[in-house]
């Protein structure tokens, strides 16, 4: 039995979810969708990364806007969302949306064009992006759902945020596999970054201390057709 073939005998498929209540899916690509509010939510975009840190003197290619732009574009055509919300760092800092070529601020006008959309405020980014269409926030509550960048200390339930990328890393058959993905117990859910430029942390760190029920902890890793589902028992450090 090959690997590939091991984990999928292993672990289930992780779409649908429930948070507080609210059907979710969790889709491979990064996003959530919440089916019945005509909801997506993504996080964690750092759109205009690579011109950021090409400033600051940090030469890599300037492709990521492009990329996480396409990526976005194709979730969208997929779900064909009412509302979306975009959970904070959606620039990778406050001057991103002014320096985004004009191709590209077309091309995300477009996606907005005919719906809601929030931009919820980042550490990168607090303040509203620069001449874009739609409203900046701090946070937002729909139903029995908050949005907000960061997770909260204190327990939320109901809370969707972003902000520390995570990732979850298994062993099987000796071989380890570490993939981004969404971590939840059911009450709360921290999304992983979309970005094409973006890093990851993972889900056992001490960033995540306190913010999860331990005995119902899941890391729905990001695979390539399809997410898995890994409960806490199995996950792995590093």
């Amino acid at each position: 039995m090959t690997f590939a073939l091991a984990m999928t005998a292993l672990l289930a498929d992780a779409d649908p979810i429930g948070i507080a209540g609210e059907r979710a899916i969790c889709d491979r690509r990064g996003v959530l969708y919440f089916p019945e509010l005509r909801l997506l939510t993504v996080s964690d975009l750092h759109l205009e990364k690579g011109s950021s840190l090409a400033r600051r003197g940090t030469l890599i290619p300037p492709y990521d806007t492009g990329a996480t732009l396409l990526r976005l574009q194709a979730v969208i055509a997929d779900y064909q969302p009412a509302i979306v919300i975009s959970l904070g760092d959606s620039f990778h800092d406050g001057g991103g949306a002014a320096r985004m070529h004009a191709s590209f601020r077309e091309r995300l006008e477009a996606l907005m064009a005919g719906r809601d959309w929030f931009w919820v405020a980042g550490n990168h980014d607090p303040d509203a992006p620069a001449d874009l269409p739609g409203e900046t926030v701090g946070e937002l509550a729909i139903g029995s759902l908050v949005f907000r960048h960061e997770p909260s200390a204190v327990r939320v339930e109901g809370e969707v945020s972003g902000h520390l990328h995570p990732c979850a890393r298994i062993v099987q058959q000796g071989r380890s596999v570490r993939r981004r993905c969404f971590a939840g117990d059911g009450g709360r859910m921290i999304m992983p970054a979309f970005g094409a430029y973006t890093g990851s942390l993972n889900v056992l760190d001490r960033a995540y201390a306190g913010l999860f029920r331990r005995e119902t902890l899941m890391a729905y890793m990001l695979g390539t057709e399809r997410i898995f589902a890994i409960s806490h028992a199995m996950l792995r450090p590093g």
